[in-house]
């Protein structure tokens, strides 16, 4: 199961435009490439069954950042293992910094197109 901040009932609360428009812009760019209907890419509210996990080849994954999360659902969705993505609740952190760069986000978007053609 993912949790998923862009399905009926998902939300953000105090985010501003511009991450909301990267985040979308991004799950959108990702469903695109990738060619499966996730509506929540990036979010990294997920449960795992060790199964799946094991089934994927957990030890091979090879990204990082957002582009983990992103590898993850694809992985699975290539074996056959079904995603079901519930809506939530995101609110923004009170405390502390996000760790969004342009660096991420322009790994995320080359290890889109790699995951593809690899």
């Amino acid at each position: 199961r993912s949790g998923s901040r862009w399905v009926s009932g998902g939300r953000t609360v105090n985010w501003g435009i511009l991450r909301k428009i990267i985040s979308r812009g991004g799950s959108f760019y990702t469903r695109m490439i990738l060619g499966f209907p996730v509506a929540d890419w990036t979010g990294g509210f997920n449960a795992w069954r060790a199964h799946v996990l094991r089934g994927i080849g957990l030890e091979s994954i090879v990204s990082n950042g957002y582009s983990f999360q992103i590898e993850l659902k694809y992985r699975s969705l290539q074996k056959g293992f079904k995603g079901i993505e519930v809506p939530i609740v995101f609110e923004d952190r009170r405390v502390g910094q996000s760790k969004m760069s342009w660096r991420i986000i322009i790994e995320a978007l080359g290890r889109v197109w790699a995951m593809r053609c690899g």
